[in-house]
């Protein structure tokens, strides 16, 4: 369900104001053998350089700081777009810096970027189509409902994701109910993990594209964990979609939304993915549901605006083309 990835919506997004094409340079997908990353795009180099005829350059959106060798055989200039968070593994700077831009999403990977002289790092603040929600108060009383977003991509991500803590903290807190938005990926698995722990009534997985905004009107408040933040986005589309519906969120630390979920007061912050955190995170939030509620709502049709985002990425266009003011 590509159309479910928050990466794939930011492109269609930009793609709808900008114009351009969508290649695919991972050929994994329809591969029998997996191709180390060394090689994708190769196959495609011919039709890539074909595309440079009308392209002005080419964006480019990867989670992690990996030089591809096809960026060097390109000869428009290449904005590379780093969709996960910069952990303190120093990349290929030199490749890096030869780069027209690279976008971040957010401080600490630009202030780590920056230190390691990649002066060519831009700061493109996220956003989503705001106007695809509403806010719709849900009393808390007995029971406290939360949205997962951020779904695994492999076995590993179980742990590292924090999904197998969620379900444990279910175990723990009778009164937790858990909806899990998945997108086709090991839903089995999860399901299986489910009927093991006896969690049928309390989880929900909908395995299928939904309206979000009707799943977050049934919740209280959203949650994403990781504990590396080169798996996720730093700023996941689940929490701002859960911001501006007016629900709080709980995030891990590690990821840098939770710097400015903890500036604004709009959720809680989880130390490291660990049950009995998890727990208390959702204990002080039920606490102080009412009050993150209304600073949910206060700050997140405010911050994360799709225009923003698109206002952004023009300014690095207009730079990298020498175009500002013609457009």
């Amino acid at each position: 369900m590509p159309e479910c990835d928050a990466v794939v919506q930011e492109v269609e997004a930009l793609r709808k104001h900008f114009g351009g094409s969508l290649v695919y340079v991972n050929p994994n997908r329809r591969l029998p053998v997996r191709l180390p990353r060394m090689l994708f795009g190769l196959h495609q180099l011919g039709q890539l350089r074909s595309r440079e005829a009308s392209a002005r350059l080419h964006h480019l959106f990867n989670p992690d700081p990996f030089p591809f060798p096809i960026l060097r055989r390109l000869r428009r200039p290449i904005i590379y777009s780093l969709t996960g968070g910069i952990t303190e593994r120093r990349p290929n700077v030199d490749f890096f810096a030869s780069l027209a831009a690279v976008t971040v999403a957010d401080e600490r990977s630009l202030e780590r970027l920056k230190s390691w002289g990649v002066d060519n790092a831009v700061l493109v603040r996220p956003g989503i189509d705001t106007s695809r929600f509403t806010c719709s108060l849900l009393p808390l009383q007995s029971e406290i409902k939360l949205m997962v977003g951020s779904a695994p991509w492999t076995l590993s991500q179980f742990r590292s994701k924090g999904i197998e803590a969620l379900l444990s903290v279910a175990q723990r807190f009778p009164q937790l109910h858990l909806i899990f938005l998945w997108r086709g990926i090991l839903a089995d698995e999860l399901e299986r993990r489910v009927r093991r722990m006896n969690l049928e009534g309390r989880v929900e997985i909908l395995n299928r594209k939904v309206d979000v905004n009707k799943v977050l009107a049934g919740v209280h408040a959203s949650v994403t964990l990781a504990t590396d933040p080169a798996i996720i986005r730093p700023y996941p589309h689940s929490l701002m979609e859960s911001l501006a519906a007016g629900k709080p969120v709980i995030v891990s630390r590690c990821i840098p939304m939770a710097d400015y979920v903890e500036r604004t007061g709009c959720g809680r912050v989880v130390e490291d993915i660990d049950p009995a955190n998890i727990l208390s995170a959702i204990e002080s939030l039920a606490l102080d549901h009412k009050g993150l509620q209304k600073t949910a709502q206060q700050v997140g049709q405010r911050d994360f605006t799709q225009q923003a985002l698109i206002a952004s990425f023009r300014r690095v266009y207009e730079r990298i083309l020498g175009t500002a003011g013609q457009s």
